[in-house]
């Protein structure tokens, strides 16, 4: 589908917060296993940042939570295009993807707080509803940094004496995610990162300032306990953002997640990187991730009656799905082992993976997964369900040299962790089968290339 405005039309912008913090008590996701809030260190919010141009509206929503899964990505979207008439076509609904934050998806060892489920949808939508009573002519400019030091790989390659057992297939893998332990046995990070940081500018033709919408390509910092709620670095971002521009109440900055599925924050090659009390990673990497848009403010250049067109598609996927065998043996763990006293560990993995075959069992045949592309003057915004590897998003990068390109994570549907098909075969955690990882070594390659023809048609 296409909407397509007229190049002549005034666009319009407006943006709106709406909070969301749970209750303490709230379940905490996604993890192996399940936590509960016991502390609130600072607000969640379901942010909206909405266009106007014509008779196209579109609507770019970032949520402070780790996961949504596709069928509450698709009730919320119905929400919206009921309560203000968006289709769900011109929304790109998204994660900031905390790990702070309230449970929705229910993956792995956690659970699905319904009462935190019930209430989100509704929130999300005034986010919306508040962003549209906003709207103002508009410009817009794109603009990117870098910013170096706080991503790594979290995929090595390890000694050749090391031996990191995959629970699903019970082979030994090539990659090792996240070796805590196993500092000394490391070799090399398996794969580069993508340190831009990218961001589109929104001002009122006044000059005021409507809103900042980032996208960096990393996991969260998490140097906080898990039974906090907490927004992470996107939440301190905003902060110092709001704060280094001196924006008025109307302003909403906003952290997109990146093409980081295999990055994150944990240098296990340099343990000692960051300072030990909590949250100053976090801190530390809000604040410098706000002052590298801040210090490239002046350098932009705005861009008035910027045309508004919005791509969207859908493809069937794939899914990966355990032989007769594997379910078996899946059956046969839970039946000799209790959840109630497991732990991280092998044990434990192990049963949180076989619970996940026989869930992941009953499946359909296929996902269906969203492909979006937003042009908004000079910028474009990819828009893709699942967790994206940084190989892929270089890739989409690449191939759209000369356009200011980003992709939004987590957005539309959920489609888990989407490796390249060498990564699927080198094994790691991304890749181990579950409603977590759940397409087939195709998937990758199709998701990018759609985006890449959706892009090169507008």
């Amino acid at each position: 589908m296409n909407s397509k405005s007229s190049n002549s039309s005034v666009l319009y912008a407006g943006a709106a917060q709406t909070n969301i913090t749970p209750v303490k008590g709230t379940i905490i996701g996604v993890d192996f296993f399940s936590h509960y809030a016991r502390f609130i260190h600072d607000s969640l919010f379901s942010k909206s940042l909405v266009f106007k141009q014509g008779q196209t509206v579109f609507a770019i929503i970032l949520v402070d939570i780790c996961i949504m899964p596709s069928d509450f990505l698709c009730l919320v979207k119905t929400k919206i295009e009921n309560k203000v008439g968006i289709k769900k076509e011109n929304v790109t609904l998204a994660c900031t993807h905390t790990h702070g934050a309230g449970n929705v998806a229910g993956l792995l060892g956690g659970a699905v707080d319904i009462a935190y489920r019930s209430l989100l949808p509704d929130l999300i939508v005034t986010s919306v509803v508040d962003a549209l009573k906003k709207l103002k002519p508009a410009k817009i400019a794109s603009g990117s940094a870098n910013l170096t030091g706080y991503q790594v790989c979290r995929r090595y390659l390890m000694k050749d004496s090391f031996k990191s057992k995959n629970p699903v297939s019970q082979q030994w893998d090539v990659i090792k995610t996240n070796p805590f332990g196993a500092e000394d046995q490391i070799v090399v990070p398996a794969a580069s990162v993508d340190s831009e940081v990218c961001f589109l500018g929104v001002k009122g033709l006044d000059d005021s300032w409507i809103s900042i919408l980032g996208n960096y390509s990393s996991h969260y910092a998490g140097d906080w306990d898990v039974d906090t709620i907490t927004a992470d670095f996107y939440g301190t971002f905003a902060k110092h953002l709001s704060n280094n521009i001196g924006a008025q109440n109307d302003f909403v900055p906003i952290m997109s997640y990146g093409t980081g599925a295999d990055v994150n924050t944990w240098d296990f090659l340099n343990p000692d990187k960051f300072p030990d009390k909590e949250f100053a990673k976090t801190e530390m990497m809000g604040k410098d991730l706000a002052t590298v848009i801040y210090d490239e403010i002046e350098k932009l250049k705005w861009e008035e009656n910027a045309e508004l067109t919005i791509v969207y598609d859908e493809l069937e996927l794939n899914i990966r799905k355990p032989t007769k065998e594997e379910l078996k043996f899946a059956a046969n763990k839970l039946a000799a082992n209790k959840f109630g006293s497991l732990e991280v560990n092998e044990l434990g993995i192990e049963m949180v993976y076989a619970r996940e075959q026989l869930l992941l069992n009953e499946y359909p045949e296929k996902h269906i997964s969203a492909v979006q592309v937003v042009k908004i003057g000079n910028q474009l915004i990819g828009g893709l369900g699942g967790e994206i590897f940084t190989e892929t998003g270089l890739w989409l990068k690449n191939k759209l040299q000369g356009h200011n390109y980003f992709t939004i994570c987590l957005a539309n549907t959920y489609d888990g962790y989407v490796p390249p098909a060498h990564e699927l075969n080198n094994g790691g955690y991304e890749t181990w089968r579950a409603r977590s990882s759940f397409l087939d070594g195709k998937a990758e390659n199709r998701i990018k290339n759609k985006l890449l023809e959706l892009a090169l048609n507008m």
